[in-house]
């Protein structure tokens, strides 16, 4: 099973070279891509490279494009091939190849997934909360976009390790010890950990606010933690203690599991030999006692303005430190040939004077990229755990839970209560991520709770429902159809059909195009296509109730939806259900 556009882009190529006749050599010439068609009026797929080709050869595009079409070689995956407009190709497929394809998509493991990824190791940095507070709806886009990229990765084949990079050490904790032996609460801490720290560190910021020699007291007991004082040590290591346990909670709910949790603290004693390094090596320079990276033109547009701090005037190490040492240990640990950075658009210019810092180190042969995300604000503006304006992401999944199991229990009473609770925990959490990964991940958001939270439209329920209704279909027809070759060649029998196979066979494309672009909105986008495509099918055709041939044949397409479907939720990191 290969994937149609690769095949169609290679009889469109082979055609235009053949006509041109060696007008353009290999290494000019274009690559096509062709592209799946909104409508079906003009055909199946489309390809304009005859426009692209028309300017390098000055001839009229339509022209190029008849000739091109002239020079098609006889295929079977071709019905049809016109010249449409001012010079596309449309290109419709033969039903009875379109059905084998779709024969060979259910018999792959990979569901026709391009293996691209295979024999290659990609670390995938995402999560990254900051630890002894609450996790707040703000982390959620990291968290949910980067389990989604683990996903697409994996499911190409890569291998991977998402390593969730905690903020477990810095500035913040020595604001935590003073305000802890100010004000802290030995019982509200046992009763509620997070609560209490959320607590002091917004009560810190209010009387930091009144009295600037808070700050400096922060500083002073921050640089004690930091030279190993036993004391700040133990307060330290109970309040990431407390941390953990309750972002192990979330996570669980949430279904992300790391394959690597190494905060910052992890490699605080590198630090010192990276910068004797960077400054042996002429990396980074002395100035005004400070340490710092300076940057030229060649280094990336601007940055000759930007030079990177590493090392304070008073020694102190900073965050791009910490990172520089991080790329170093994953080098040296993993040898990957790909890292990602899942984190909100802020931070563009830090991993951009980050990756130019790490060339300059001959640090790694790995691929580094910065996968950033828009920022999610409150309809009042931007969200502070300072402040303690932020909306808790455990009572974001309650509420979403809480509403979803309201429906459960309006539209399906007779389910055990057990049954109940777990579809509407699976239904409320799968709710929210598919609210965040459904959007351009680029796009800033506004939190609201009823859109975050709607069941109706394109949301995750829909496409949980519609899987559901795969496996009742087959429940009832006494379990799943198996794949029949003679009667799959006799796909597809009707228009509606034709439209599902063709849409199960473009799983494939929508799953490398989503990886390649690091938008896994773009494979939502597609299963909800597919699913109202099916919802089409099923409304207007019958399956359990149709003759003989024809029910076969409608059953293997209920079985490949599950399949496709299951495949697709799953990259996505959501749950899924077998009744609803």
């Amino acid at each position: 099973m290969g994937v149609i556009q690769d095949h169609l882009s290679a009889l469109v190529l082979g055609s235009a070279t053949e006509t041109l006749h060696g007008a353009i050599p290999d290494g000019d010439m274009p690559r096509d891509q062709v592209l799946a068609t909104q409508d079906q009026r003009h055909g199946d797929y489309q390809s304009n490279l005859a426009f692209r080709l028309a300017k390098l050869v000055r001839r009229p595009p339509r022209a190029l494009a008849g000739a091109i079409v002239e020079a098609f070689p006889r295929d079977p995956a071709l019905a049809r091939l016109e010249v449409a407009g001012p010079g596309f190709v449309n290109i419709t497929l033969d039903d009875r190849w379109l059905g084998e394809q779709l024969l060979g998509l259910v018999a792959d493991p990979h569901l026709g997934v391009p293996q691209s990824g295979r024999n290659k190791l990609v670390v995938i940095d995402y999560g990254s909360p900051n630890v002894a507070k609450r996790m707040h709806v703000g982390h959620l886009r990291s968290t949910i976009i980067g389990n989604a990229l683990v996903g697409l990765h994996r499911a190409s084949g890569f291998r991977v390790i998402g390593d969730n990079h905690l903020g477990d050490w810095g500035t913040q904790f020595g604001k935590l010890i003073v305000a802890w032996r100010t004000w802290g609460s030995e019982d509200a801490f046992r009763q509620d950990p997070l609560e209490e720290l959320q607590r002091l560190y917004v009560k810190f910021d209010q009387e930091a606010r009144r009295d600037p020699a808070m700050d400096e007291n922060a500083r002073v007991e921050t640089a004690r933690l930091q030279a190993g004082d036993a004391q700040n040590r133990e307060l330290w290591r109970r309040f990431v203690r407390a941390s953990m346990q309750e972002f192990q909670k979330v996570y669980e709910r949430l279904g992300v599991r790391f394959d690597a949790m190494l905060g910052e603290s992890f490699y605080q004693d590198q630090l010192n030999r990276l910068l004797e390094d960077l400054l042996r090596d002429k990396v980074a320079i002395v100035d005004d006692g400070a340490l710092i990276i300076p940057f030229d033109e060649s280094d990336g547009k601007g940055l000759s303005r930007t030079p990177m701090l590493v090392r304070k005037r008073d020694g102190a190490a900073l965050y791009a430190t910490t990172d520089l040492a991080t790329i170093r240990y994953r080098e040296a640990q993993w040898s990957p040939d790909r890292i990602l950075y899942v984190t909100d658009t802020r931070q563009q210019l830090h991993f951009r004077q980050l990756f130019a810092a790490a060339r300059k180190l001959r640090l790694t042969p790995a691929e580094l990229i910065h996968v950033w995300f828009g920022v999610l604000t409150l309809p009042e503006g931007s969200m502070s755990s300072r402040r303690g304006n932020v909306v808790r992401l455990v009572d974001l999944l309650d509420e979403a839970v809480r509403r979803a199991r309201q429906v459960v229990d309006q539209k399906s009473p007779h389910l055990s209560e057990s049954e109940r609770a777990e579809i509407a925990e699976t239904v409320g959490v799968s709710a929210v991520k598919y609210a965040d990964l459904s959007q351009n991940p680029q796009s800033n958001v506004t939190f609201h709770w009823d859109r975050m939270l709607s069941l109706d439209g394109d949301t995750a329920p829909f496409l949980l429902y519609s899987l559901a209704r795969c496996r009742s279909i087959q429940r009832k027809a006494g379990g799943a159809a198996q794949w029949d070759a003679e009667k799959a060649r006799l796909l597809p029998g009707h228009p509606l059909e034709r439209d599902l196979v063709l849409a199960l066979c473009r799983y494939p494309e929508a799953l490398r195009s989503a990886l390649n672009a690091s938008r896994p909105n773009t494979l939502c986008e597609y299963l909800f296509g597919l699913a109202g495509t099916f919802n089409r099918f099923y409304g207007c055709l019958p399956v359990l109730k149709a003759e003989s041939v024809s029910r076969s044949r409608r059953l293997m397409l209920v079985g490949a939806t599950a399949q496709v479907l299951s495949a697709g939720l799953g990259v996505l990191g959501l749950g899924t259900l077998e009744r609803m």
